[in-house]
């Protein structure tokens, strides 16, 4: 219990100090967005022009740091994080709602699919040590993880894409489609999705596949998996009721914090396949400065990461019986 709430603790300091942080950095840069907004032009910044921007956007010069700072908390507390500057005068919480579904879809989906096919197949293949299928995949996914994925998206285009002719390039759906529940527009969405799905997990599988593998060498050494054969377990019994139990661990935190990132989204991977999602969102505001969406996306990350990372420390203490008597 204690184990739980110091977890609690530590959360609760961690995302105060980021938020902090996030107000800060933006108010240590010079100008403010209303000044990036009326500097496009070129021109003479109108007063009452730059009043009314900095009225929009939530800014008030006059008033004094903490004042703004409780504001700040409050306002991301009840998720009013101001009006985005690229998709003016749209607010940043409606903006980042049309592109969480779309990485969630994709990102947050595949990373699951990875991170469980991952596991099983560097279950057996530790589990089944100089075997045929142990002695194939290191190598050959020490290559692909080490892949760029702008790199391998281009490729799945130009050979499914441009020689094959076989599935669309870009975007998430067909633009002459009204966004509904048909099959046809379903079809269309799974249809955009397969090229950038199997980019993640080309790229990123194999990073489960070894660590699941090297945990699970080192776990079959342990004494209580050779009590366990003693006793006369079948090896299905011991290679997943004992070995992969404790060998899942360290390949849990770190699916936490994938998990947590897949908010972010794979930014190269929606850049590469013009994917509507939060990562090429995420680049779109920083080419265009705008401070309140960075802001925004910045404080939906920090909070999905550590969100996942305290899951995942409720999952240890399921699992693992230590740490529910740590003291």
């Amino acid at each position: 219990m204690r184990y739980v709430l110091r977890r609690l603790v530590l959360f609760v300091i961690t995302l105060w100090v980021a938020l902090t942080v996030n107000f800060f950095i933006p108010r240590l840069m010079p100008g403010n967005p209303a000044e990036a907004m009326m500097a496009r032009f070129r021109g003479r910044v109108n007063p009452d022009a730059l009043k009314a921007l900095e009225a929009a956007f939530g800014i008030n010069t006059q008033q004094p740091v903490t004042v703004q700072y409780f504001q700040y908390l409050g306002n991301t507390l009840t998720g009013h994080f101001g009006t985005s500057l690229t998709f003016f005068p749209q607010p940043v919480s409606t903006v980042i709602l049309q592109a969480l579904p779309w990485t969630l879809g994709l990102v947050g989906v595949t990373t699951v699919i990875a991170f469980i096919a991952g596991t099983l197949i560097g279950l057996v293949a530790g589990w089944r040590r100089g075997g045929v299928l142990d002695s194939l995949l290191p190598p050959v996914f020490v290559i692909t993880g080490a892949l760029p994925f702008f790199w391998v998206g281009l490729l799945l285009i130009l050979l499914f894409s441009v020689t094959l002719n076989v599935l669309p390039n870009e975007g998430a759906y067909d633009v002459t489609l009204t966004p509904s529940l048909s099959p046809e527009f379903i079809g269309s969405v799974l249809s955009h999705a397969i090229l950038p799905a199997v980019t993640i997990l080309i790229v990123s599988i194999g990073g489960w596949i070894l660590t699941m593998r090297n945990n699970v060498v080192t776990t079959v050494a342990d004494d209580y998996i050779r009590m366990a054969r003693a006793k006369g377990l079948s090896n299905t019994t011991i290679m997943y009721g004992y070995a992969a139990r404790n060998a899942v661990l360290p390949n849990l935190a770190g699916f936490a914090m994938s998990l947590g990132f897949v908010v972010s989204g794979s930014i190269l991977v929606e850049y590469t396949f013009n994917y509507p999602g939060i990562g090429y969102m995420l680049l779109q505001a920083v080419d265009n400065q705008d401070y309140p969406l960075m802001q925004a996306m910045f404080v939906m990350i920090t909070v999905t990461v550590l969100v996942a990372v305290l899951i995942c420390d409720f999952l240890t203490v399921l699992l693992d019986p230590r740490a529910r008597t740590e003291g």
